[in-house]
């Protein structure tokens, strides 16, 4: 039996332990930065397959698996585990256990996959040269981002992996499916938040008050502006506001509205320049208005850049697991994912997993409370990344 027919075999036979693996990481979900049961449960699987790990980032988790000659080359694999502050609305016997807390982006099935890819090169440790190094990192969905906090506690290092595959799930794609997209994949990600001054005052008499909710809503519109007139339309770039929060009432004018927002780029220097313009264009609406802005950006991640050779041999790979006609191409997305600091430091590839299943009512997109996948994925994600994991251990 070859190493691709026996990858295939192990990757099928584990499906039923994946899933439940899955489920029960569904049922117990854990916010960003609290993942300790998380990591607990997952450290105890890999003690099962006879893989010892290591905490860092507090409640992360590393481990090697060492093949022969395990110096000659590193390939580090990761998985991220934090869930989000989402009330589950599936009706499901794995639904989360945590009222208000809902693996909605799929991190449970990252994680499940990549214990599962663990249990099977482990048992073909003896047919490959080298170390596949597992990341179990914890929150992605906050800045500044689990996986700076990996690499800053030593996860990339001792030695330094020659490259990093991420996978996601992806529920535009049906499973069996699988995406790829060569260099510039994915925004960076900016968190803003504007407090807007004034004067509180009665509804009938506003000449006496400075009004912050107009004040706001001026600088709202006037900030698209940057978008529209500033940025190069070749360039992906969007700003958004979603959260708008003036506790007034019909005849009340408060004192002050704060509003929450995203800004997203795929170039570092426009970024620069447009957090600076955000910034000054804010403070001057409030101040011509005769009012003022405090104005608060959080940095997020950066872009992400998938290294074009590493996703070209990957992506052959996948193509000699699944076979062409199930590997596609990926657009671009103004989405934003922590691998990105990864990417930015060694050769890095992060690609998709097909989850949905129409016929099976599995459509919703991640991050809403219905989402959930097609677990006929699991099947194919564990023994895909143990696959791909193993061609790349082997390029020189």
């Amino acid at each position: 039996m070859s190493l691709l027919q026996k990858i295939k075999s192990l990757s099928s036979a584990y499906s039923t332990h994946t899933v439940s693996i899955r489920r029960h990481l569904h049922a117990h979900p854990e916010l960003s930065y609290q993942e300790f049961q998380t990591a607990k449960f997952v450290a105890e699987q890999l003690s099962s397959f006879g893989i010892s790990s290591l905490p860092v980032a507090t409640t992360g988790l590393v481990a090697d698996i060492k093949g022969k000659n395990p110096d000659k080359k590193t390939v580090a694999l990761r998985a991220d585990m934090d869930a989000l502050p989402i009330v589950e609305e599936n009706n499901v016997i794995y639904k989360s256990k945590n009222t208000g807390v809902m693996h909605a982006c799929g991190h449970d099935v990252h994680t499940s996959s990549l214990l599962m890819t663990a249990r099977i090169l482990n048992e073909v440790k003896e047919d490959f040269e080298g170390t596949v190094r597992l990341l179990f990192q914890p929150g992605e969905e906050k800045n500044p981002g689990g996986a700076s906090y990996m690499i800053r506690d030593g996860a990339l290092e001792n030695p330094r992996p020659a490259a990093i595959l991420g996978q996601h799930v992806f529920p535009l794609l049906p499973a069996g499916k699988v995406g790829f997209r060569e260099g510039m994949y994915m925004a960076s990600a900016d968190e803003i938040y504007l407090k807007v001054m004034g004067k509180g005052g009665h509804g009938a008499a506003p000449d006496l008050a400075v009004d912050p909710i107009v004040i706001a809503c001026h600088i709202v519109i006037a900030l698209q502006q940057i978008i529209s007139r500033n940025a190069n339309p070749r360039q992906p770039t969007v700003l958004t506001f979603g959260n708008f929060v003036g506790l007034g009432a019909t005849n009340i004018i408060p004192n002050e509205v704060n509003i929450a927002g995203t800004f997203r780029a795929m170039n570092e220097v426009w970024r620069e320049s447009a957090l600076a313009k955000i910034k000054k264009m804010a403070e001057s609406i409030a101040e011509g208005m005769g009012g003022s802005c405090e104005v608060v950006i959080s940095k997020g991640y950066p872009y992400l850049e998938n290294n074009p050779m590493l996703t070209r041999r990957i992506r052959k790979a996948a193509e000699e697991y699944v076979g062409s006609e199930n590997v596609v191409d990926l657009d671009i997305t103004l989405g934003a994912e922590d691998f990105a600091y990864y990417s930015q430091l060694v050769p890095a590839a992060f690609y998709r997993l097909g989850t949905n299943n129409p016929a099976k009512g599995i459509t919703s997109y991640v991050h809403s409370p219905t989402f959930d996948i097609d677990e006929d994925a699991l099947t194919i994600g564990p023994g895909l990344m143990a696959w791909m994991a193993l061609q790349e251990l082997q390029f020189t």
